[in-house]
C-alpha cells in the first residue's frame, strides 16, 4: 500500500493506494497519523478512493487512527470510499462512527463549516 500526503491549509489529506490488509500497511498508516499529531496537525482526511479492498485489520487501523486523533482533540474524516468499502462500513456498523464524504475536497471543506 502507498500513502501520499497533502496539506491543505490546516488539514492533512492522506491518499491511500492498494489494499489495506493489516500488518505493515496498518502500522505505517497509524504511524503517519501519529507523526501528523506530533506536528500539531489535528484535522486529517483519509482518502480511500484508490483502496481496492480492506479487511478487519484495515478497519482496525482506521479505528486506531480515529482514536489517536480524538485523544489529541483532533478529528478524522474518510473520503472516496468505494462501494465495496462502504458496504463493509455498513455491515460492521462503522458507517455510524466514521464521518464519510464522497471526495477529499468535500471532507476538507467540512472542517471549515
Amino acid at each position: 500500500m502507498q500513502i501520499k500526503e497533502e496539506i491543505r491549509d490546516d488539514v492533512a489529506v492522506l491518499y491511500l493506494k492498494g489494499n489495506l490488509m493489516g500488518g505493515t500497511d496498518s502500522t505505517e498508516l497509524h504511524e503517519k497519523v501519529k507523526s501528523l499529531i506530533a506536528d500539531k496537525v489535528k484535522k486529517v482526511v483519509i482518502d480511500l478512493s484508490k483502496v481496492k479492498w480492506m479487511n478487519s485489520s484495515g478497519l482496525g487501523a482506521l479505528m486506531g487512527c480515529m482514536t489517536s486523533l480524538k485523544n489529541a482533540d483532533g478529528e478524522l474524516k474518510i473520503s472516496g470510499a468505494t462501494e465495496k468499502i462502504r458496504n463493509l462500513f455498513m455491515i460492521t456498523k462503522l458507517i455510524t462512527i466514521f464521518d464519510t464524504y464522497e471526495t477529499a475536497e468535500r471532507a476538507v471543506a467540512s472542517f471549515k463549516s
